[in-house]
């Protein structure tokens, strides 16, 4: 026994952000952007939260599948940017939807969140403990971006994508997961400084700290080899494999990944370009886009991968 994708939704909120406006805050320009992420434009929440974007895929996703939130056994949320410490966004998620019958929680693994997610409720459905689940990936970095940083603010963006999963005998054929803490200063985020009425100090948020090059060079070594992995033990030839959605961070990341794996561009759908990076929300808004434009048929064997903050990477292989 597996677990299938039954359903995917994904939610973006309606402000869209042009490179050309960013342009107007900080020393950059649409050709600058453009040349170097591949986006042009992203989406960002002006009264949207983070729980409020997954509540809305979590029911396009039900919708989707064809089942109502009281049938959800679980609800995972890959997610770093809550409004709230607690509840949790997966509470939340469950109250908005009315998953009376769920257990609700959220997965900390930043880009990484949704694979997860995925990966967690794989193994509570094939130990026989839940039948059917929720994954949802959904980040509103626009509220820890210095959005006088050139370096981070032209890359992020908002939204939420999800996915209903239910045990079948075929579906998710192996996953992959690993974490690597010792380099995790080079993409983090404080979420609050230190600061009581002991050292008279206000605790303030912090922002988003990224070494790109760093991450740029993690990114296109550990992809490839968890992508490879989950194929050497899976017994999966690589050109069986129909699509490999990524993380949508960077155009030039997607590029080397499908250069080292010999595969051609055109297995590598993208969407970076509209959206920016929206985080653990990428693989699932691109996975459901797929879906709806009806690129994905029964029996293709698609890939999911990414990587994030921790640093985290993992890999997923399916059949549709």
């Amino acid at each position: 026994m597996t677990s299938r994708i039954i359903g995917t939704g994904s939610y973006v909120p309606a402000r869209v952000v042009t490179n050309d406006e960013l342009a107007q805050i900080v020393d950059t320009s649409d050709e600058w952007i453009s040349g170097r992420t591949g986006i042009h434009k992203r989406r960002i929440a002006v009264e949207e939260s983070t729980g409020y974007m997954a509540a809305e895929a979590a029911r396009r996703a039900l919708e989707n599948a064809g089942i109502t939130a009281e049938e959800l056994e679980l609800i995972l949320v890959g997610t770093t940017t809550g409004e709230h410490c607690f509840p949790s966004v997966a509470c939340e998620v469950q109250g908005e939807i009315g998953a009376v019958n769920a257990v609700a929680y959220d997965i900390s693994a930043a880009c990484s969140g949704f694979l997860f997610a995925m990966d967690t409720l794989q193994a509570f459905i094939r130990a026989g403990v839940y039948k059917t689940g929720l994954v949802i990936g959904a980040d509103c970095l626009s509220k820890l971006i210095d959005w006088e940083d050139r370096g981070t603010c032209v890359l992020f963006g908002d939204g939420a994508g999800a996915a209903v999963m239910r045990a079948e005998d075929f579906g998710l054929i192996h996953t992959v997961m690993g974490s690597d803490g010792e380099r995790g200063n080079v993409l983090s985020c404080v979420a609050r400084t230190n600061g009581s009425f002991v050292d008279k100090r206000t605790p303030q948020l912090g922002y988003v700290y990224m070494d790109g090059q760093e991450v740029f060079k993690f990114a296109v070594k550990k992809v490839p080899e968890c992508i490879r992995q989950v194929l050497d033990e899976s017994g999966t030839d690589i050109e069986q494999i129909k699509y490999f959605v990524l993380h949508q961070a960077n155009y030039r990341i997607v590029e080397a990944v499908a250069k080292r794996l010999k595969q051609p561009m055109d297995k590598f759908p993208m969407n970076m370009e509209r959206y920016g990076n929206t985080s653990a929300a990428t693989v699932p808004i691109l996975l459901d886009e797929m879906n709806r434009e009806g690129k994905l048929e029964p029996g293709d064997r698609i890939v999911l991968s990414g990587f994030g903050a921790g640093l985290t990477w993992g890999a997923a292989l399916l059949e549709w």
